[in-house]
């Protein structure tokens, strides 16, 4: 007997690159990824400019032409024939657009990073579980099945003890030439900087490994130290490099280096040259994994028995599209589900996340405008 497939009905909020992005690969068919359970259709969009502009970036995605187009957020949320909203704003928005969907009802999956502090996402975490709402930070490399298969490679041991995570995210840019003052990777007034747009693909890859893969019952925050050069035609952080100590259950810690920045690359020539961006280190051996951060493709694994280069593991993982999909595929499931967070990326953990930020920041004396910080 063949299984009943699940479709969940999503609303776009915001129509700039990384909402075509996603909603692109939200009509792409499942089984080209050889899912089956769950389905998405894209029932509405939002422009916060004009209708015109959501109904230019349906046609543009090659939306169902029975997609609403609305002129104005507060429309959207209010759609009924809507499940869930992907919020695809900029950073210093997240919290208000979300709070939106909330208090209308919608399931949200918000666009990472979560929030600007930790204030604001523990009050959205709140919200969603009063109102028993689904609620996830769209950190989407989460659900890619390299992760999936690297933590599990992690879990049963294969390396051995973890003792350190290593997870550079870098672009190498000439940000001058490139973002001037006015784009928003720059952009102090949109929570600008490589932090919270580059640096979160790095934290996550240390935090799926040396936080979430502790048991639930002895997880602890980490220590923090940290170091911020800022960009300075605006004050955003273009370089931070970030030193984790995580204490686990037998007493003893771990150690992750998140490291990003916008003048120097993880990969200059493109090629892969320099080496894995991500190193996961056991006693054992170690797991590295190749691609940018944010969407790697490969791993391979060198154990310390190994002889070389013949006795060392590739793992190829290709990616049948951008690969947004499968935290999609995530959202369908636990809504169906009856769930309130998914598994692969807790709330708590958003939270904890999110503090981590806070922690460097204040070390820093980095400071975003109030409007952006507020919890109002």
């Amino acid at each position: 007997m063949s299984q009943k497939v699940y479709t969940i009905r999503w609303g776009i909020l915001a129509t700039g690159g990384i909402a075509a992005t996603f909603t692109k690969d939200l009509l792409a068919n499942p089984s080209t990824r050889d899912v089956h359970d769950v389905a998405h259709e894209v029932v509405a969009a939002a422009s916060s400019s004009s209708s015109f502009r959501a109904q230019q970036f349906l046609s543009e995605c090659g939306a169902p032409s029975s997609a609403a187009a609305y002129g104005t957020y507060k429309e959207l949320v209010q759609d009924k024939n809507i499940d869930i909203i992907y919020v695809a704003t900029p950073h210093s928005h997240h919290f208000q657009n979300t709070m939106l969907c909330l208090e209308a009802g919608k399931h949200v999956l918000c666009e990472k990073a979560f929030t600007v502090n930790a204030a604001q996402a523990k009050i959205l975490v709140e919200t969603a579980q009063k109102r028993r709402l689904f609620l996830m930070e769209a950190v989407w490399t989460r659900y890619f099945p390299l992760s999936i298969q690297v933590r599990r490679l992690v879990t049963d041991g294969k390396i051995g003890t973890v003792h350190r995570v290593i997870a550079d995210n870098s672009f190498g840019e000439d940000v001058e030439e490139k973002w001037g003052t006015k784009d928003r990777m720059v952009n102090m007034d949109l929570a600008g900087g490589a932090m919270l747009d580059l640096g979160i693909y790095s934290l996550t890859w240390v935090f799926q490994i040396l936080y979430h893969l502790q048991p639930a019952s002895t997880r602890q925050p980490p220590t923090v130290a940290s170091s911020i050069s800022t960009y300075p035609l605006t004050g955003v952080d273009e370089m931070t490099s970030i030193i984790l100590n995580f204490p686990t259950a037998n007493q003893t810690s771990t150690h992750g280096i998140a490291l990003t920045n916008f003048r120097v690359a993880t990969d200059p020539d493109g090629h892969g040259t320099t080496g894995p961006p991500i190193r996961i280190q056991g006693t054992k051996g170690e797991i590295q994994v190749y691609g940018p951060a944010y969407r790697p493709t490969k791993y391979r694994i060198i154990m310390r028995e190994g002889r070389g280069e013949e006795d060392v593991e590739y793992v190829e993982c290709p990616i049948p599209g951008q690969g947004m999909f499968w935290e999609a595929d995530e959202c369908a499931r636990c809504v169906r589900d009856g769930k309130l967070e998914s598994e692969g990326l807790s709330l708590g953990e958003s939270v904890v996340i999110m503090e981590v930020v806070d922690e460097v920041r204040r070390q820093n004396g980095l400071r975003y405008p109030k409007k952006i910080e507020s919890t109002e």
